[in-house]
């Protein structure tokens, strides 16, 4: 799993932790843990966090646990 900062509007930076991927969603952007087993989005995914779409600025991927970081 990755982690993401996502940097918003207003100038502040959230970290959505333990989270595989994102994909906007309606009027979200919404970021997902895949099911064991898994490598895709799909109904065994969990949501782990929605941020309005319109707010977000830049999306970075960040090694998670268990990831190495780049060097």
């Amino acid at each position: 799993m990755a982690d993401f900062e996502v940097k918003l509007r207003d100038g502040t930076t959230e970290l959505i932790e333990a989270a595989d991927a994102y994909r906007p969603d309606g009027q979200l952007t919404s970021f997902f843990a895949f099911g064991d087993g898994r490598s895709t989005i799909d109904s065994w995914s969990v949501r782990v966090a929605s941020i309005r779409t319109t707010e977000i600025v830049a999306v970075r991927r960040r090694a998670g646990r268990g990831e190495e970081r780049a060097a």
